[in-house]
C-alpha cells in the first residue's frame, strides 16, 4: 500500500506546488537605461604660444601613439574636437613650437569635456 500512496501524495503536493506558482501575481521587471558615457572632448589652446603637437592616450597604454595634430597646428584661442576610442583615464600631453611640453594624466574621459592648454600646463574641465 505504501508504494501507491507515496506517488499519490507527491503527484498531490506537485499540483499544490504548481497552484501555487499560478496564483501569485506576475512581477514587473522595470529596466532603468544607464547614461552611456560621452567620450567627446574639446582641446582649447587658451596658452600664449602655438601647440606643434598633441597626444592622447588611454592610461593603461605604455606610450603616447601619433601626434593628433598631424601637419597642423593649434593657434592659442583655437580649440580642436576629439572623440575617445574607449571610456576609462587618458593620459595627454602637448608640446609647443618652442619645445616647452606639459602632461596631464589620469582624465576621466566620461567626466571630463574639455582640456584647456594654459602657460601653465593642462587643465581636464
Amino acid at each position: 500500500m505504501r508504494r501507491r500512496l507515496l506517488p499519490a501524495a507527491v503527484l498531490g503536493a506537485a499540483a499544490l506546488g504548481l497552484a501555487a506558482c499560478q496564483q501569485q501575481p506576475a512581477q514587473q521587471v522595470v529596466v532603468v537605461p544607464t547614461q552611456a558615457c560621452d567620450t567627446s572632448f574639446a582641446v582649447t589652446n587658451q596658452s600664449s604660444g602655438t601647440v606643434a603637437q598633441l597626444f592622447f592616450s588611454h592610461s593603461s597604454q605604455s606610450g603616447w601613439g601619433a601626434d593628433q595634430l598631424g601637419q597642423s597646428v593649434l593657434p592659442p584661442g583655437r580649440f580642436v574636437n576629439y572623440r575617445a576610442a574607449n571610456t576609462g583615464a587618458y593620459d595627454f600631453r602637448v608640446v609647443w613650437t618652442n619645445g616647452r611640453a606639459a602632461e596631464l594624466r589620469g582624465v576621466n574621459i566620461c567626466r571630463a569635456s574639455r582640456i584647456t592648454v594654459t602657460n601653465n600646463g593642462l587643465i581636464a574641465s
